[in-house]
């Protein structure tokens, strides 16, 4: 709206000055209006590709930082989505989330059917498949995070803030609490240094192709999920990482 008001008033400034020219402005004097108008053109074109480019400037720049926080989201929910394998919760301590990686111990399982005879009374036996799941080892948790920041996966990247870290339980059905856990950064930090309305706007994006909302977060204290709130064009590496 405010590239389309400029472009408008350049419309009706470069009009109302030709008028002027030609009424009041000795021919003589004309050589230099042409010169001001030719930088005040100048300037007006410039002004203009600026609020064309900005918008997709910004988009290109949120993308790219997006991407770095989204990073380090996913590796404080792997940890723990590990961590509640291994102590049936979550934890809203981002040290024994990070000794746990470099020192926990994941119980290696192995599931077989297992075939017994049971009496159904009156001397009829017969056989019953159920399954059995044994310990045959452990491995370390450490393995799954190697080559990874983990050490510095709670800092928002290209700011100075830490994101927040909270669990809680949630009545899945009735009577049933389920262990829950979110990790989040206000968008705001993440955006500093650009255009201030183009963030505004994006505090209050609701389109399924970007993220929604304030934050940019991972898990939620009201609903069970492990995923994310940012659309899946943040996973298309990821997936062809683990393709390949």
């Amino acid at each position: 709206m405010n590239l389309l008001l400029m472009i408008l008033a350049a419309v009706v400034v470069a009009i109302l000055l030709a008028v002027l020219i030609v009424k009041f402005v000795p021919l003589k004097m004309r050589w230099l209006i042409s010169i001001l108008l030719l930088a005040a053109t100048a300037f007006l074109a410039y002004k203009i590709y600026g609020g064309i480019m900005e918008p997709i400037h910004f988009a290109k720049e949120k993308e790219v930082r997006y991407a770095k926080v989204i990073k380090n989201l996913k590796l404080i929910r792997d940890a723990e989505v590990k961590y509640k394998e291994v102590y049936r919760t979550y934890t809203n301590s981002k040290d024994s989330l990070i000794n746990f990686i470099e020192n926990g111990q994941l119980a290696l399982v192995e599931t077989k059917n297992v075939e017994e005879e049971v009496d159904r009374g009156g001397g009829i036996m017969i056989k019953v498949s159920r399954k059995q799941i044994d310990t045959i080892g452990y491995e370390p948790v450490a393995k799954y995070f190697n080559g990874k920041d983990y050490k510095g996966m709670f800092n928002v990247p290209g700011t100075d803030k830490q994101f927040e870290l909270a669990t809680g339980k949630v009545e899945k059905v009735a009577g049933l609490l389920v262990p829950v856990f979110e990790v989040k950064t206000d968008k705001t930090s993440i955006l500093k240094g650009l255009s201030t309305s183009l963030v505004k706007q994006e505090l209050e994006a609701l389109e399924t192709d970007q993220i929604k909302g304030a934050f940019v977060s991972v898990g939620s204290l009201n609903e069970v999920t492990t995923g994310g709130n940012w659309p899946p064009s943040y996973d298309k590496g990821e997936a062809l990482d683990k393709k390949d």
